[in-house]
């Protein structure tokens, strides 16, 4: 049943999310690559949040629940996104806050993943062994996945 509750909820939240696209006039493979890219970025949230949550006590910590997201991250973290980041699929479409820098600075881009790679791997190690450890491992999953967002994502202010 939790499952279920979890997979409804990430798929209405994937809905939510990509309504805006959908009604756009976007080229399909873009307005495709956009929805793909945002929906794995909401299965991030959903599973950080959940850490998140219990990092700052504001749910009580279970490791096992912990650990499913550390390693939904981490799986995350080891897909191909190659495909979500199409030329034309910049801040300048509605829907998107990707900034063109991104496509300027590929190698970079490439890096702060496998960076990103690398944090996943340690939450996913210490996310069951206690709130301790998964506090101490916060901190470099919130530098890695803010690192690309600094640089390369629209600002919501």
């Amino acid at each position: 049943m939790k499952r279920l509750v979890t997979a409804f909820s990430v798929l209405t939240l994937t809905g939510l999310g990509t309504t805006a696209i959908a009604d756009s006039h976007v080229d399909p493979a873009i307005a495709g690559a956009m929805k793909a890219r945002q929906a794995h970025m909401q299965l991030y949230a959903h599973n950080i949040g959940l850490l998140g949550n219990m990092a700052r006590d504001q749910i009580d910590y279970d490791a096992e629940a912990a650990s499913a997201a550390a390693s939904n991250i981490a799986a995350l973290s080891q897909l191909d996104q190659s495909r979500y980041w199409p030329e034309g699929s910049d801040n300048s479409v509605d829907g998107s806050k990707a900034l063109p820098a991104l496509w300027d600075n590929l190698d970079d881009v490439m890096s702060k993943s496998e960076d990103l790679v690398m944090a996943a791997a340690a939450m996913e190690e210490a996310a069951g062994q206690g709130l301790g450890a998964l506090k101490g491992a916060m901190g470099g999953l919130g530098e890695a996945c803010g690192a690309c967002h600094e640089d390369y994502r629209e600002s919501d202010d």
